[in-house]
């Protein structure tokens, strides 16, 4: 687990990060990384002198199984609530599943299909996530139809943009990939609106973070 600013972790699971955000009631994880691998997880919260059992919310930046993967797993550990967007939330819990299409299919093969979980807060739109005053809700669909990004009020503000956007070399922001991008153009236009917003680090689901002037970086990179 890597600290990226006081009290915010980043734990690479495989080719995908988990984040670990500690405040005064414990952990919250802002996505859960790949099926079956919770253990990576626990042992990465161990790292910083925390256990499973200290989180109390998952937050859920969108439906994909490199995201959710160990989310069941690790609410039915700690007894966290998850939260999702409403357009995702069905593809998690599996009442709407979502099956894997194109490059997807085969990629789904090598991560796995993610145990469905319930989610208990379903959020349709922007600001306050329940119960937690300083973290905002973003919605920035296009990658999914429901992905979110959160603004954590912290270290001048923390973006978790999951996978509205990645981070490359040199504090390079880019596009999300392509291919497992259901809403191109909207895509486009969530990436964009966050270069709108004040935060002063940015981490990503893939890529590296940025730790500092990151809204500036997203506001240059896309500048109208």
């Amino acid at each position: 687990m890597r600290e990226i600013v006081d009290g915010v972790g980043e734990l690479a699971v495989g080719y995908v990060h988990v984040h670990a955000v500690v405040d005064d009631r414990g952990v919250i994880l802002v996505d859960t990384g790949l099926p079956g691998r919770e253990a990576a997880v626990a042992d990465g919260l161990r790292r910083i002198g925390r256990r499973i059992r200290d989180v109390h919310t998952i937050l859920l930046t969108h439906r994909h199984p490199d995201h959710t993967g160990a989310a069941a797993a690790l609410r039915a550990a700690s007894g966290a609530r998850v939260v999702a967007h409403a357009a995702d939330a069905p593809a998690v819990t599996g009442n709407r599943p979502d099956p894997p299409r194109g490059v997807l299919r085969l990629a789904a093969r090598v991560m796995g299909t993610p145990a469905p979980t319930p989610v208990d807060d379903w959020i349709t739109g922007g600001g306050p996530v329940p119960g937690l005053p300083h973290v905002r809700a973003v919605p920035t669909p296009g990658h999914t139809p429901g992905h979110t990004a959160f603004l954590l009020d912290r270290a001048g503000g923390v973006l978790f943009a999951g996978d509205a956007a990645g981070g490359g070399p040199g504090g390079r922001v880019c596009r999300p990939p392509r291919l497992v991008t259901a809403d191109r153009a909207g895509a486009e236009t969530s990436i964009r609106s966050l270069g709108t917003l004040d935060f002063e680090v940015a981490v990503f689901g893939h890529g590296r973070a940025v730790t500092s002037g990151a809204a500036r970086r997203f506001r240059d990179r896309w500048r109208s």
